[in-house]
């Protein structure tokens, strides 16, 4: 169990006098508890992890995101509360935090509960689902590893309900809070692995720090492998230029010296017309 920290209280509304009163008692603080001990199994933290670390390097500049951190919608309680495996508020850049209250930062716009062995003894899904909707959260995605024929199921708030989309609908898979696509990746060591995608057909994967660092290390070799050819280049340049040279200025000894035989030649031909029969 980690540290707890208390409510903060709203400010007052703007125009609203202060005055002094006097009370029966003291207000009752709130404390909302950062986390508890709950089980997860490695793969579930896994999966979890992987999809938090790239939704943060796609988005830390323009959201906040969080990862199995309990959210509170209520300030008057901490039994209300969810913990997202990711979730993601819009408009205000990454920071740290350690426990998102709706009252004070707003609602996040994105829930995604993976499902894992380690959920046995969680709320059962309808009564999380409605944790979801008190919440306000707008978008709730739910991965299945183990369900090969839907996976990914998705919630939209719709007139103050969370709302199914239908398994048939065409457009399922995407993200409206990101403007992306939802995807399954089979991962060698993990399985099926939930991904995000800037394409329907989840061929422009946002990659995992992994991957992204695989790519820039592909991407400076290549730089390196360029700058290599292009020294060769410029060296095979330099060379098939002396080389030109080179046999410009031979061409030019040759010339210069068929110059000298002709002259000579035509010297000796006029000194043999001046000479007497």
């Amino acid at each position: 169990m980690s540290a707890i920290e208390p409510t903060v209280r709203p400010p007052a509304a703007p125009g609203r006098p202060t005055r002094a009163h006097v009370y029966s008692r003291p207000p009752e603080p709130v404390y909302f508890p950062a986390a508890e001990e709950v089980p997860e199994t490695n793969r579930h933290l896994e999966l979890r992890t992987a999809l938090y670390l790239i939704l943060k390097r796609e988005l830390a500049s323009t959201a906040t995101l969080g990862s199995d951190q309990f959210v509170y919608w209520d300030p008057r309680t901490s039994k209300k509360r969810l913990a997202p495996d990711a979730f993601v508020r819009l408009g205000v850049p990454h920071r740290t935090f350690r426990t998102w209250k709706t009252w004070l930062h707003g609602a996040p716009d994105l829930g995604v509960e993976i499902v894992s062995d380690s959920d046995e003894g969680e709320p059962d899904w309808n009564e999380k689902l409605e944790r979801y909707r008190a919440a306000g959260i707008r978008e709730i995605v739910r991965f299945h590893p183990e369900d090969s024929e839907q996976p990914i199921r998705i919630w939209d708030a719709l007139d103050g309900d969370l709302v199914e989309r239908a398994s048939d609908d065409p457009e399922l898979r995407v993200c409206e809070t990101l403007g992306l696509w939802w995807t399954v990746v089979e991962d060698p060591s993990l399985g099926p692995m939930l991904r995000l995608s800037r394409d329907r057909e989840g061929l422009d994967l946002l990659p995992t720090p992994d991957e992204a660092e695989a790519s820039a290390r592909e991407a400076e070799a290549s730089a390196r492998e360029a700058e290599a050819s292009a020294r060769e280049a410029e060296a095979s340049a330099r060379e098939a230029e002396a080389k030109v040279r080179e046999a410009n200025a031979k061409l030019e000894a040759e010339v210069k010296a068929l110059r000298a035989e002709l002259a000579q030649a035509k010297g000796k031909q006029r000194t043999r017309r001046r000479s007497p029969g």
